[in-house]
C-alpha cells in the first residue's frame, strides 16, 4: 500500500520541470494586441507601432485588432474578461479615464480590473478645420465659431475620446457652442473632415500633423503649453488666442487583471524597449509627440497615474453635464 503514494510523488515531481518550463516560455504564440477605435486613427498609428516593436523582443507576432464602439468600452470590456495568461492586451488613452463618468453602468473597474503595464506617449492636441475655411489665424477661427451661434459643427471620435474633451473644454472657455458630430474614431472623423463634412475637430498630433503639412486640412494652433517641433508654424492656443488653454492625450498598455508575473514582466520589458526603438521615436517625432520617459512606463506609475486621471476628467465632465451614449 506504501508504493501507490510514493508513485504519485515521483509523478508530481515529474510533471513540476514541465509546468515551470512551459510558463518560462512566454510568449509561445502570437500577443492579440486590442484597439478599443477603429483603423487609421491616431490610437491605431501608435498601437501598430509599438506592437511591431514588442513583437520583436517577445519573438512572437503582435497581431493589433480594432474593437471600437460606445467610446472604447466595448474594446476594454473584452480585454477585461480575456483569459489573463499575457496573450491579449490593449492599447488605450485617455477616455479610459473618462469612462467611469460618462457611464453609468461599466462593466469592468477601469483601475481595478485590470493589469497595468505602462504609459507610451503623451500627444498634443491640434485645433485644426476643413480646407475652405475662411479663418486664417486661431482667433479667427474662434471669432467665427462664435458668430456662427451653435450652428458650426466639430467632429470627435465618440463620447468622452481626447477629441471630445478637448472640444468640451474649448466650447467651456470661449463660451461658444457647436454642435458635436461623432464617429467611431478619429479616422473615420478625419476622413470626412478632409471631405468637408463638418467644420472643425481637435486632434492628436499623431492624426493630423501629415495631413497639415501636405495642406489638405487647415492648422490653427496646439493645445500644450509648448510648441510641437513638427509643426514649427503652429503657435499655442496658450500664447495667443487662449491664453491658459492646455490639453493633451495619453496613450498606455493594459492586460487583464491576474496575468501571471513573468508574462507582465515579459510586456512591460518589451514595451520598455519599443520606447527606446530608434524607429519608434523617429517616427513618434515625426507626427508630433515621443515616449513617454522610462520611469513612467511600468505598472506602479501607470495605475498611480490614471486613478489621478478619473478623479480630474470626472470633475471636468460632471461640470459640462455629459453622459455616454
Amino acid at each position: 500500500m506504501g508504493y501507490l503514494p510514493h508513485a504519485l510523488l515521483v509523478g508530481a515531481l515529474a510533471f513540476a520541470p514541465v509546468a515551470v518550463s512551459a510558463q518560462s516560455t512566454f510568449p509561445t504564440k502570437s500577443v492579440t494586441l486590442i484597439v478599443p477605435a477603429a483603423a487609421g486613427g491616431p490610437t491605431d498609428t501608435v498601437a501598430r507601432l509599438i506592437g511591431e516593436s514588442m513583437s520583436r523582443t517577445l519573438g512572437q507576432t503582435v497581431v493589433v485588432e480594432n474593437y471600437g464602439g460606445a467610446g472604447g468600452t466595448l474594446g476594454m470590456g473584452r480585454v477585461a474578461k480575456a483569459a489573463p495568461d499575457g496573450y491579449t492586451v490593449a492599447v488605450w488613452h485617455i477616455a479610459h479615464a473618462t469612462a467611469p463618468a460618462l457611464y453609468d453602468k461599466l462593466p469592468y473597474d477601469v483601475v481595478n480590473d485590470f493589469d497595468h503595464i505602462g504609459r507610451i506617449t503623451d500627444v498634443p492636441m491640434t485645433l485644426v478645420s476643413k480646407n475652405d475655411l475662411t479663418a486664417k489665424t486661431a482667433k479667427d477661427l474662434l471669432d467665427w465659431i462664435a458668430a456662427q451661434k451653435g450652428k458650426a459643427t466639430y467632429g470627435h471620435a465618440g463620447v468622452g475620446s481626447a477629441s471630445h474633451l478637448c472640444a468640451l473644454i474649448l466650447m467651456n472657455e470661449t463660451k461658444a457652442q457647436m454642435t458635436g458630430v461623432g464617429y467611431r474614431g478619429t479616422g473615420p472623423a478625419m476622413n470626412d473632415l478632409l471631405g468637408g463634412q463638418f467644420d472643425v475637430m481637435c486632434d492628436q498630433t499623431t492624426n493630423t500633423t501629415n495631413h497639415i503639412k501636405e495642406g489638405r486640412i487647415k492648422g490653427y494652433a496646439v493645445t500644450t503649453k509648448a510648441k510641437v517641433s513638427s509643426l514649427p508654424d503652429l503657435p499655442t492656443l496658450d500664447s495667443g488666442a487662449l491664453p491658459g488653454f492646455e490639453v493633451s492625450a495619453w496613450h498606455a498598455m493594459w492586460a487583464p487583471k491576474g496575468v501571471p508575473k513573468e508574462a507582465t514582466d515579459k510586456l512591460v520589458n518589451a514595451l520598455q524597449v519599443a520606447l527606446k526603438d530608434a524607429k519608434v521615436i523617429d517616427r513618434l517625432d515625426s507626427l508630433g509627440t515621443a515616449p513617454v520617459d522610462q520611469s513612467i512606463a511600468n505598472p506602479a506609475a501607470l495605475k498611480s497615474y490614471l486613478t489621478a486621471e478619473v478623479q480630474r476628467w470626472g470633475t471636468v465632465i460632471k461640470a459640462a453635464g455629459v453622459k455616454g451614449n
